[in-house]
């Protein structure tokens, strides 16, 4: 086959040796004096796709990655622990690392015409100053601890999160504009609080804006990822179950707290895109995503779609995403009396943690055959989070013991004894913890959301460790929440229910 006919070809005849994330590879690269090629991707992203399909399908890119590096694979779904510390912008992310598991460079969607200039000089200024490189990728890893901040005032968080919103278009921020919803949930309590028509105009400008954009998938219903324009066009059209979570939620209680019967209308899609192509209908929960596909999403009508190939669907069940659809489906079922859903919801919190959950060790992060990665964060407090709903559901005090065991073990195992607070895994329980991922990262929001937890658990469980708890990863995670823009509306929300508003 000539060359120039093999480059534009799916490369079939020298695929990347790719490696998962495993100590092997890396002693590998040690070994044999070679850098470390991450690629870090997700099953649903176009641009990782794209970058499989052309720059890691050319013939002269997959000679260089397979004789001058050891290409690892990580899937940022899989492992969001690997994607926080060495995602760099996005996905796809391609960064360059020692044996060691230090950044060298990197950066994200790399093109075809570039990426085999930029491995040979990677790979040869690696060859000839591998040592300098190496001492010089671990110095620039050390991170040095921020100065002491104070912890802001409640107001001047409020004020920050206002100058974010967007006034003509909705949402927060400009492009891309992604759907966040912690700051509508601000918006409606305080509506609710004061009556103030202020936070209603914010909240119904934000929905009516994505429910009649682009970003609402107006035939198969749910919405997709983000917008690439700051009035909610040009959608990067994933549809992610936790995008759609969120939304479900937000919506609901605007359709309760402003009485306004649209936004029924538009959770009620979600909740038919979900239970159609995302639900496991025979055993209960929900795949994690499907892919963009352009051809499909633009077409307008059933049947349109009908004659087309549907993008595939992710069906791994992911803890996190899971919790957070089994909450909201939980809330959208009391709301609309949807016995239905409810009791799918419940099968959904059962199937999980009959698959997931390991008496003493939490929940894994997600299931595929089996139960993988344990030890994280997030897995945690969504499934607690949703046991303790389906508790407050059904009146089933077992539900509301297994949110108390899934936040005991994450204060066990993740709280930071010295500073507060909790890490986003559980230290050193793996072999593959290399490189960054022993840095300590305490994420922002996931302890919001933690806090939250506690004080709800403190009030059911009259347990005043939970409460205590509570205030102290508020307080830990303070001085951070004046530079989280809109997401400091995770911290008001989680002051306002520890009741320290």
């Amino acid at each position: 086959m000539p060359a120039a006919i093999a480059r534009r070809l799916p490369n079939l005849l020298m695929p990347i040796s790719w490696s998962p994330w495993h100590p092997d590879a890396f002693a590998r690269a040690r070994a044999e004096a070679k850098p470390v090629l991450l690629s870090i991707s997700a099953t649903w992203s176009h641009w990782c796709r794209e970058m499989d399909r052309t720059s890691y399908a050319d013939e002269t890119v997959a000679e260089q990655v397979n004789s001058r590096f050891v290409p690892v694979r990580v899937d940022a779904d899989r492992r969001p622990d690997i994607m926080e510390r060495y995602g760099l912008g996005g996905l796809p992310t391609t960064a360059f690392l020692t044996a060691e598991g230090a950044i060298v460079t990197g950066g994200t969607f790399v093109s075809v015409g570039r990426f085999a200039t930029v491995l040979s000089q990677v790979a040869d200024a690696f060859a000839a100053r591998r040592e300098e490189i190496a001492a010089r990728s671990m110095a620039a890893g050390e991170r040095s601890s921020p100065a002491p901040a104070a912890a802001p005032r409640s107001d001047s968080l409020l004020d920050a999160i206002l100058q974010t919103y967007d006034a003509a278009h909705g949402g927060f921020g400009t492009g891309p504009k992604f759907p966040l919803t912690a700051p509508l949930h601000l918006a409606l309590d305080l509506h609710a609080e004061t009556g103030d028509a202020v936070w209603r105009a914010m909240v119904e400008c934000t929905l009516d804006a994505m429910g009649s954009g682009d970003l609402h998938d107006q035939v198969d219903g749910g919405f997709f990822r983000s917008a690439t324009s700051r009035d909610w066009t040009l959608p990067q059209r994933e549809k992610l179950l936790p995008v759609n979570a969120a939304l479900l939620g937000v919506l609901v209680d605007a359709g309760t707290v402003l009485n306004v019967a649209r936004y029924a209308d538009v959770a009620a899609g979600i909740i038919r895109y979900a239970q159609t192509w995302l639900a496991d209908q025979a055993e209960g929960g929900w795949g994690g995503s499907q892919c963009a596909d352009e051809l499909y999403f633009s077409l307008r009508t059933p049947a349109e779609r009908a004659a087309q190939t549907a993008p595939p669907v992710d069906r791994t069940l992911y803890s996190v995403w899971n919790g957070a659809m089994i909450s909201a489906a939980l809330r959208a079922a009391h709301t609309t009396n949807d016995a239905a859903l409810g009791e799918f919801a419940i099968a959904s919190l059962e199937r999980v943690l009959l698959l997931c959950y390991r008496p003493g060790a939490g929940v894994a992060h997600y299931f595929d055959g089996e139960p993988r990665v344990r030890g994280l964060l997030d897995d945690q407090i969504a499934m607690a989070t949703a046991a303790l709903d389906a508790a407050e559901a059904t009146g089933t005090v077992p539900y509301e013991m297994m949110a108390e065991e899934l936040a005991l073990y994450v204060l066990r195992t993740m709280w930071d004894e010295h500073a507060g607070g909790l890490r986003d895994r559980a230290p050193g329980n793996d072999p593959d913890d290399i490189g960054l991922l022993r840095r300590t990262v305490k994420p922002f929001v996931s302890n919001c959301e933690a806090s939250r937890l506690f004080a709800r658990l403190a009030t059911v469980s009259g347990n005043h460790e939970f409460a205590d708890r509570a205030r102290e990863t508020l307080a830990s995670i303070a001085p951070c929440a004046a530079q989280q823009g809109p997401l400091a509306a995770h911290y008001l929300l989680a002051v306002r229910e520890a009741g320290l508003r």
